[in-house]
């Protein structure tokens, strides 16, 4: 191999068939011992970081916000090398999607009442713009988890509803439940995240007159272009059977009030263009240029993981976020589009690391085929998380170690093998006749026995691309985020340089013709 070559490793791997990746990957491990390799390919990035000092200031047409439920940075890193080990490759000098992104921050997580935060009051700092207690969406902090009176008067607004004042479309996907705290704080104004229909609330939370987030859902913003998750069961009568689980007792509608919010959002919105779907295909047989608004319920609760994901029947992320650009892009204003990887956290909770790990690769995959349907000179895109977890992985393993794999030495203290991630804390992992369990859900070991792994306090990194995106520099506090991009957009309260911007452009797009016309004059006098 020519010393004087240098690749970019993840594209040239990702060219070759299977057979070969191996022999050539030793090729460039070799290339990796001459000076010049890295040298040369530090000038490289060098000179596309130079590049970068032209900033993108254009208005941004678009807004894109990924959120990566509890995707701390070692998950990056780990996902990462997952990657790039599923394409038969060492693995850590893989790119991920987001790694191509050109500004990098770090966002500060913590809620106005907790050092380690929730999901619900971080949602509510990075979609709202303050921050707030943990438990609560779309309530400031002066709001009191689970006080149903502590809610009037505290509400804060989205900037998916700023986005929507403003004409553009608007969009929710996720894995969860479209009533989880992710999306909720994008429409919700509810003191107790887990009061996902009436069937989960007090008696008197309902009768004090707070609404199920499952409700709010429909009413508080009642034209959401696209909707798209799990969450089924909450918008059905209680004991109402599941259209795909009809046997099952679990999967049961749950509303106590007998309302059925389906079956309503279909008669509203029946002269719309609008349709509701429940399976992979129903979804992908629609043609998004006839379609105006989507319901997608694909379970009851939360989507499947990846690795579990009946193929023939469950949407994929990549999937519903090609389908929900599409529907979207169409409105000449532009849009806003959510998207949240919501079961990366679901596997770290339950220290299932491999499913967590897929969870967040699917959600990379998802976040490249954006960037190939949208412009990065009108689409702003971020990609952030909205915590950390207890989880690292370490040891001293040698270069290529498969990420799920062992450390390459025995404990100096009791002499036993030990893997390579491991978690602060949680349920550990079982072995039975000298195995562990099956490997998609093998649970790594953890130094505090937990039924449940908790969240991290560390910051979480922030990745930016597109107009304004340099912005997001530094290290900022997380209600930052959706201040920036309505910045960008020009929606909510940032407008002013919209306006002078504007009329500027158009004055200097008159001058040639408005200087042609005097010329004329003149000639014609």
């Amino acid at each position: 191999m020519d010393s004087k070559w240098i690749p970019d490793v993840s594209l040239l791997l990702a060219s070759f068939p299977p057979h070969l990746k191996i022999k050539l990957y030793l090729r460039v491990a070799d290339q990796e011992k001459d000076p010049l390799f890295w040298n040369t390919w530090a000038q490289r990035t060098l000179k596309n970081a130079i590049t970068l000092q032209k900033l993108n200031q254009n208005t941004a047409k678009n807004l894109i916000l990924f959120l990566g439920d509890g995707m701390g940075i070692p998950t990056v890193t780990a996902a990462r090398i997952l990657k790039g080990q599923l394409s038969r490759q060492s693995g850590e000098e893989t790119q991920l999607e987001m790694d191509k992104f050109p500004f990098v921050a770090l966002s500060k997580t913590y809620n106005t009442n907790a050092q380690v935060a929730d999901s619900a009051g971080t949602a509510t700092a990075y979609l709202c713009g303050v921050k707030a207690n943990e438990g609560t969406v779309g309530v400031s902090a002066a709001a009191v988890r689970s006080q149903c009176n502590t809610t009037q008067g505290n509400e804060v607004t989205s900037i998916l509803r700023w986005a929507k004042e403003a004409g553009k479309s608007v969009g929710i996907v996720t894995t969860t439940r479209v009533n989880h705290a992710t999306p909720s704080a994008a429409y919700a104004h509810c003191v107790d995240r887990d009061w996902y229909s009436d069937g989960e609330m007090p008696a008197e939370a309902v009768q004090a007159g707070c609404k199920d987030i499952a409700r709010q859902l429909f009413e508080n913003i009642p034209d959401i272009d696209v909707i798209m998750g799990g969450g089924r069961k909450y918008m059905f009568p209680k004991n109402q059977s599941d259209v795909e689980y009809p046997g099952e007792k679990k999967h049961f509608g749950t509303r106590i009030d007998r309302r059925n919010l389906v079956e309503e959002w279909n008669n509203r919105m029946k002269n719309k263009n609008a349709h509701y779907v429940w399976n992979k295909k129903e979804l992908l047989s629609l043609n998004p240029n006839s379609v105006d608004y989507l319901l997608g319920l694909f379970e009851p609760g939360d989507l499947p993981y990846d690795l579990e994901r009946n193929n023939e029947t469950d949407p994929s992320l990549t999937e519903m976020v090609e389908v929900a650009i599409k529907i979207l892009k169409k409105n000449p204003s532009g849009f806003y589009l959510l998207v949240e990887g919501g079961r990366i956290d679901h596997g770290h909770h339950e220290g299932k690391a491999k499913q967590a790990l897929h969870e967040a690769v699917e959600m990379d995959r998802a976040i490249g085929h954006a960037g190939l349907m949208t412009s990065i000179y009108d689409t702003m895109t971020v990609v952030t998380a909205d915590h950390s977890h207890m989880f690292n992985f370490g040891g001293y393993t040698p270069r290529g170690n498969t990420i799920f794999g062992l450390a390459p030495m025995l404990s100096d203290v009791d002499q036993k093998p030990f893997t390579a991630i491991l978690y602060g804390n949680g349920p550990g992992f079982k072995v039975v006749n000298g195995l562990r369990e099956n490997e998609n859900n093998y649970k790594a070991q953890s130094a505090v026995p937990l039924s449940m792994e908790t969240h991290g306090g560390e910051d979480v990194a922030v990745f930016a691309k597109g107009p304004m995106a340099h912005l997001l520099h530094g290290v900022h506090e997380q209600n930052y985020i959706p201040h920036v991009m309505a910045y960008a957009a020009c929606i909510g309260q940032n407008r002013d340089h919209c306006m002078s911007s504007s009329g500027a452009s158009s004055l200097s797009a008159a001058l040639p013709s408005l200087t042609a016309l005097l010329t004329l004059i003149r000639l014609l006098c």
